[in-house]
């Protein structure tokens, strides 16, 4: 494979440790259509002639049909994609097949691929999460005035509705897509031409094969070209960050799901059962949406140890770039596709959110409000005559709008029974009409706005 400078193989441990088909094996569709863009712009600067470069497509053209149908012998001798394909295409054409390695590296190569597979998966995942966001956003219409506990520290805190819970992770998720997004940007430069490191003396038009591969420009620094993996390193960013999200929601399925909450249930679609336990009906796809962050954070963070020390240019270390980011970005697409579903099948159980809304002495603060819109009150003296009228409800093991109208006065006589108005959750929830708040008015607008705008694509 290496010509004249090595007299013999490579020993069979050196053979296992530095062959990466198993892996790059996958950028098949990449690699092949590189080369063909490769091709024709050494055929356009005249480098090579029009009848070799038609006769390299055609033979590219054929190892495509044959890998996708199965019919492909993947070598590990020959190490990687690029030379299983080289020498698959020397069998096909023959020595025309030499000339397309012309002006080019393995470096500039897999630089040029992997560049192009990370932006295609790119693009499956913003589909994905812009699915996810569609269906939050119908299942939040549903319910935009379903009242449930809003919590913080997991403690009882103040009502909002399910609709606003789940609008919430939209808003996440745009950010997501909005992180992909800005990877797929920077990213889009390609590295063909910049050969091993140092470019090349050919009469190469970059341009060209930039265009023929939908990036924005050439790479312009052929040593930064090869040897850096930033945009792997920041689409694995951003992938972490949407799989943190995921699971954040993936943990409140688990929480809500529980019979000691019942606020949410999940079909058998999406759940298992017990070897032992008939009754059991367990939220595993939840839990492991929840449990797959931490390969997808893996990944980054692995990557991120393999560059931290490399000198320029191409160090072998970098082989160690695929790997764990395809396997990171195949579980964040199975976790947004098993979110989607989970969202779609979720039944909240209205009359429990309802109760569980009111417990906790959730409407303390409409009444520490109302203290200060009816009452002038400073809101620190009616956030401390609130707290004293809560810990009598506590003392009478009532609840807020329970309590008599007497005790409340003797914390504060100024009060009047139209106090009350303000602590049913409902009331509550409708109260909450600042932009961005719970209000079911709010929700519905926000709701439709998303759904519109996830109609036109954005």
């Amino acid at each position: 494979m290496w010509g004249g400078r090595f007299a013999s193989g490579p020993d069979a441990i050196m053979e296992e440790i530095n062959a990466s088909i198993d892996v790059d094996r996958h950028l098949y569709r990449q690699d092949i259509a590189a080369s063909k863009a490769h091709a024709a712009m050494l055929a356009q600067q005249g480098i090579i002639t029009a009848d070799d470069a038609g006769t390299i497509v055609h033979g590219l053209d054929t190892i495509l049909s044959e890998i996708e149908r199965g019919a492909f012998d993947f070598k590990r001798a020959l190490e990687d994609i690029h030379m299983n394909v080289e020498a698959r295409l020397a069998e096909l054409i023959g020595p025309a097949a030499g000339r397309l390695h012309t002006a080019r590296s393995r470096n500039d190569q897999v630089a040029t691929d992997f560049r192009l597979w990370v932006r295609d998966t790119i693009d499956q995942l913003d589909a994905a999460l812009a699915g996810f966001q569609r269906a939050l956003a119908e299942k939040a219409l549903d319910h935009a005035g379903t009242v449930m506990p809003g919590l913080t520290h997991l403690q009882t805190a103040q009502p909002v509705t399910f609709g606003h819970h789940l609008l919430a992770y939209v808003e996440m998720a745009a950010r997501d897509r909005g992180r992909f997004a800005d990877a797929r940007r920077r990213l889009n430069e390609c590295p063909l031409g910049a050969a091993a490191l140092a470019g090349t003396s050919f009469p190469l038009d970059r341009d060209m094969t930039a265009r023929a591969l939908g990036f924005d420009r050439p790479a312009a620094n052929s040593l930064d070209a090869v040897s850096d993996r930033d945009f792997v390193l920041e689409t694995l960013a951003a992938a972490t960050l949407a799989a943190v999200h995921l699971s954040r929601l993936a943990e409140e399925i688990v929480i809500w799901t529980s019979p000691l909450t019942g606020l949410v249930r999940l079909s058998d679609r999406f759940t298992t059962g017990s070897s032992i336990m008939p009754q059991k009906r367990n939220p595993d796809a939840a839990e492991l949406v929840r449990a797959r962050t931490g390969r997808i954070a893996g990944a980054l963070s692995a990557l991120v140890m393999v560059m931290k020390g490399l000198p320029l240019a191409y160090q072998k270390d970098m082989q160690e770039d695929k790997e764990g980011a395809m396997d990171a970005l195949a579980a964040l697409s199975l976790s947004i596709a098993a979110m989607t579903g989970m969202v779609g099948d979720m039944v909240p159980d209205a009359a429990r959110m309802k109760k569980a809304a009111g417990a906790g002495y959730a409407t303390a603060t409409d009444l520490a409000d109302w203290l200060v819109r009816t009452l002038q009150m400073p809101f620190r003296n009616a956030h401390h005559v609130t707290g004293q009228i809560v810990a009598e409800a506590a003392r009478q093991n009532l609840p807020l709008h329970r309590l008599p109208l007497a005790a409340m006065q003797a914390v504060e006589p100024k009060i009047t029974d139209d106090v009350f108005a303000v602590l049913a959750v409902e009331r509550s929830v409708k109260s909450r009409t600042s932009f961005g708040g719970t209000a079911p008015a709010n929700v519905r607008a926000q709701a439709r706005k998303w759904l519109k705008r996830l109609e036109k694509g954005r």
